[in-house]
């Protein structure tokens, strides 16, 4: 006869199922409430509900977010996108380098912030390249998935299940997974996975080529002066192949060299050092050739790029404003304002004559490169207006960058070894990086995922729970009963399958706080090794390719990618599945 705690569960169990699916109240109050249910039934104690937020993974995963999001501020990743992708100008070539990079990345960075850092980066490069985003964007998605399963730290879902065995008693000796336990399966799925996706992806999935609602500012047209730089990887180069002929979004409206304007240029014309190259197009673009992405740069800007921080700007001159009537040589921007007028937008005119020579009138819109000096020197000016920020960039110094980056990898190394933990190398990089000003107190605050630590403490709690009251011992006994005949490949497929379909649509999170029991007390009952029962928990949840409610980089790549639940599911579903054949057979192997 089943107890009441047993049934209480059950009912909890449930009611996540539901909540979560639906959407009904969020995840994080969601797991708040079946808590509260449990607490006040008596079935978990207070101090047992509130456990997980002694657990050490817990507080991984948030110095790891945190870490993440330091990275994705200072711009550091973006400085490596330049390096890796200066040179892919083909759908294929871009695609191929993006996997490769996400997925090698997302092995020691959290794959949320991963995600979040190259969305921007890809769809400027689509936008240059006029693809698009829809055939990056899952695939982006997939592939730091990928990455992040094959280390302990690579996503916040493996750390779960390695937090989760710490508050285990079933197997008091088993306390903790080895930092590459996941690696066999998850680098032979990475190389799997990124075949798959380059030579499958693009043919199951529907490309959306929807326009993007954009603002005025980004519709709005410049035409901007740029030079090739010296020693730049352009020199020597044509134009085809630099990138800068064909379908843009931008274009090419003339060369000038040696003070000759060549109006008249084919694809194949040879790029020199010193070329002056004037370009059509928008904020955005102009954006990119800021960030040193094209290996030209701008004569106007000069040695302000140079600057830690700097911002790229919008500004309309007033009606009344005391620059009318001036050229821009005469008002000298740069020392007044601490500002570079790059170009300029009149009235839907678009002014390709030498900057300095322009003489200003009312209601020009002048796009600026901005030192950090700009908005005191401004603040009551009523010469212009601000109009948009366009984009921000912070350049570190080199032994910051190499502090941040060198720090992680020295932390993560050291915590592999067995040297120290990782909580202590992470606490003591994030002690690091305040005292060089890196970061600061409040941006850390900021950057705390509270959601997330709430749902991770509370699904631990959940654990208990059904360990406490037979639910886990139920649901082993009765996957033990459907599988048993196929033997220990049949038990451990049973788990994959079910906790893999569960994850797709109440998130991987859950799924592994609801299984994890399961699947350690089957391991028990069994007599088995609980190592391949834990990694099997840890592989379906975490990779999870079916819906793009499952996991988080699905869903922030689902609005912007412009996909359906259909497009997740064809390209995902055979993925997921080629995923769970890897996995059976690699553990199988591994440990029986």
């Amino acid at each position: 006869m089943f107890s009441f705690d047993l049934i209480l569960v059950f009912v909890v169990i449930i009611f996540i199922l539901i909540s979560l699916y639906w959407g009904i109240v969020g995840p994080s109050f969601t797991f708040v409430i079946a808590a509260a249910i449990l607490g006040f039934a008596r079935v978990l104690t207070p101090g047992e509900i509130l456990s997980g937020f002694a657990n050490e993974q817990v507080a991984v995963i948030i110095l790891l977010l945190l870490i993440g999001d330091i990275i994705r501020h200072t711009a550091v990743i973006e400085v490596l996108f330049d390096r890796v992708f200066i040179r892919a100008h083909t759908y294929k070539g871009f695609l191929s380098r993006m996997m490769i990079f996400s997925s090698i990345l997302s092995t020691f960075l959290n794959n949320t912030p991963l995600v979040a850092v190259m969305m921007p980066y890809i769809n400027s490069w689509c936008k240059r390249n006029n693809i698009s985003p829809s055939k990056f964007l899952m695939s982006l998605s997939y592939a730091t998935i990928l990455g992040g399963c094959a280390t302990l730290i690579g996503t916040s879902t493996n750390l779960i299940v390695n937090g989760m065995l710490l508050n285990q008693s079933i197997f008091p000796e088993f306390q903790t997974l080895g930092f590459f336990d996941f690696f066999p399966v998850g680098f032979t799925m990475m190389v799997i996975g990124f075949f798959y996706l380059l030579i499958f992806g693009d043919k199951l999935l529907t490309i959306r080529n929807k326009p993007e609602k954009k603002n005025a500012a980004l519709l709005r047209e410049f035409v901007v002066e740029s030079k090739v730089k010296p020693k730049s990887h352009l020199v020597g180069m044509s134009l085809e192949k630099a990138g800068f002929v064909g379908e843009k979004s931008y274009s090419l409206v003339e060369v000038i060299r040696d003070s000759v304007k060549i109006l008249n240029f084919s694809p194949d014309f040879i790029l020199k050092e010193n070329d002056i190259l004037m370009f059509s197009g928008s904020t955005e673009t102009i954006a990119e050739m800021l960030g040193g992405k094209t290996g030209l740069q701008l004569p106007e800007v000069g040695m302000m790029s140079r600057r830690r921080k700097t911002e790229m700007v919008e500004i309309v001159v007033s009606q009344n404003s005391s620059l009318i009537g001036k050229t821009l040589k005469v008002v000298n921007f740069r020392s007044k304002y601490d500002a570079a007028v790059i170009a300029i937008h009149r009235n839907g005119m678009v002014l390709k004559e030498k900057l300095n020579g322009n003489t200003l009138r009312a209601g020009d819109v002048l796009l600026l490169f901005t030192g950090e000096n700009f908005l005191e020197r401004t603040n009551n000016t009523l010469d212009f207006y601000f109009i948009s920020k366009v984009r921000g960039f912070v350049k570190l110094e080199w032994y910051k960058t190499a502090v941040l980056l060198g720090g992680l990898l020295l932390a993560i190394l050291l915590s592999a070894l067995g040297i120290i933990k990782l909580f202590l190398g992470l606490i003591a990089l994030v002690i690091v990086l305040l005292a060089l000003k890196i970061t600061n107190p409040k941006d850390l605050s900021n950057s705390i995922d509270y959601n997330l630590a709430i749902i991770i403490v509370l699904a631990l709690a959940l654990g208990t729970a059904m360990v406490k009251t037979g639910a886990a011992s139920l649901f082993a006994n009765t996957i033990i009963n459907l599988f048993s005949s196929f033997g220990n490949v049949g038990i451990l497929t049973g788990i994959y399958f079910i906790t893999t379909i569960l994850a797709a649509y109440i998130t991987s999170k859950a799924a592994a706080a609801l299984i994890f029991p399961t699947a350690l007390t089957t391991a028990a009952t069994l007599g088995l090794d609980p190592v391949p029962f834990v990694l099997v928990v840890a592989f379906a949840s975490a990779a999870n390719f079916m819906t793009p409610i499952g996991f988080q980089t699905n869903l922030m790549v689902y609005g912007p990618g412009k996909y359906n639940f259909n497009d997740f599911l064809k390209v995902g579903g055979p993925l997921t599945l080629i995923y769970m054949v890897v996995t059976i057979f690699i553990l199988t192997h591994m440990y029986f």
